[in-house]
């Protein structure tokens, strides 16, 4: 299939129509051997002929045997009460160091919420992680409520994502850190996903623009 006019793979059913989740989007990869997937929405893949053949049906809310919820990239899911939540960052930084903001949109079913703050002098990677931070802030209430809800978390940043996920070794901001590590114990169905920066994705250019009008205002936003 294609995707902003590049080739992708693209997860599929036997009639070759994408298999979409709750939330109406793909699995998708830039090459099959990637290890890491995207989940564009269907609207904004075409197969190589320019025509959208119609969506598979979403798939079963209830994970399977062999699709038990696990800290994976790209994997979606829902749990019994409703879909997962989706937490999209983006930090910024004008400068590295510099002032930085943070962007953040939070969805949990028909409910949004924005939130862009200033955060002072530092660095791009900090403010990355602070965003992840504040998200995990804005979905603690719905999983105190219900531990099975997933809880998925986009972001640009393979720093990020390689030090909360793939537990690389902290060599700096290692207090920041070691927060977000033990914060994420509270979260047992947390998946991250890593999103192309600056490439389109509606959510994360939404981050971007939170985070640097937070630092253009020196202020809360959103």
């Amino acid at each position: 299939m294609r995707f902003k006019d590049q080739t992708v793979w693209v997860r599929a059913d036997e009639g070759g129509r994408p298999i979409l989740d709750s939330s109406g989007r793909a699995e998708m990869k830039y090459r099959e051997s990637d290890s890491k997937s995207y989940r564009p929405s269907a609207s904004n893949l075409l197969p190589d002929d320019g025509t959208l053949p119609p969506p598979a049906a979403p798939r079963p809310a209830r994970p399977s045997s062999s699709e038990t919820p696990r800290r994976v990239a790209g994997l979606g899911g829902t749990s019994d009460k409703g879909p997962a939540l989706e937490i999209w960052t983006d930090g910024a930084c004008s400068g590295n160091p510099g002032p930085m903001g943070i962007g953040v949109v939070f969805i949990d079913g028909p409910q949004r919420r924005e939130v862009g703050d200033y955060l002072g002098i530092g660095t791009n990677n900090i403010a990355e992680l602070t965003a992840i931070e504040r998200g995990l802030d804005l979905a603690a209430a719905a999983v105190d409520k219900d531990p099975a809800r997933r809880v998925r978390i986009y972001s640009d940043s393979a720093y990020a994502i390689g030090l909360l996920e793939k537990n690389w070794k902290a060599k700096a901001n290692q207090e920041l850190v070691a927060r977000l590590r033990r914060r994420l114990t509270a979260f047992p169905r947390v998946e991250f996903v890593k999103v192309a920066g600056h490439a389109g994705v509606p959510e994360n250019e939404r981050c971007d623009e939170l985070a640097r009008r937070a630092i253009t205002r020196r202020s809360a936003v959103g």
